[in-house]
């Protein structure tokens, strides 16, 4: 499926009232890939509120802010989500978004 053709499919599902962490977490990807960074933003905001242990979404939303210009909100979004990922045991996501803050730390 093209990535246009499953971004109109996610943004039909929600408009049908499935709101998830994981859609909101599967357009938020799309967006940051696609440029759109207050969109991807937005839903990954959205996908966190609605299920504060996902660690990838922390790691995307933290990027995304970064990539926006916005690195003091990256590094604060990055360190609650590293904490998340160290409760999860997610060693991999805890690396992953400890090098992405360090980049913030260096835009402030």
């Amino acid at each position: 499926m093209e990535p246009a053709d499953m971004k109109q499919k996610l943004e039909n599902m929600l408009a049908a009232g499935h709101d998830s962490a994981l859609l909101r977490f599967s357009l938020g990807d799309l967006l940051f890939k696609e440029g759109d960074l207050r969109g991807a933003i937005h839903h990954l905001a959205q996908a966190v509120a609605q299920e504060p242990d996902y660690s990838a979404a922390w790691k995307l939303y933290g990027r995304a802010l970064a990539a926006d210009g916005d690195p003091a909100k990256a590094v604060e979004t990055l360190d609650r989500g590293i904490a998340v990922a160290e409760q999860q045991g997610d060693r991999q996501a805890v690396k992953e978004m400890q090098v992405f803050r360090k980049r913030a730390r260096k835009q402030l």
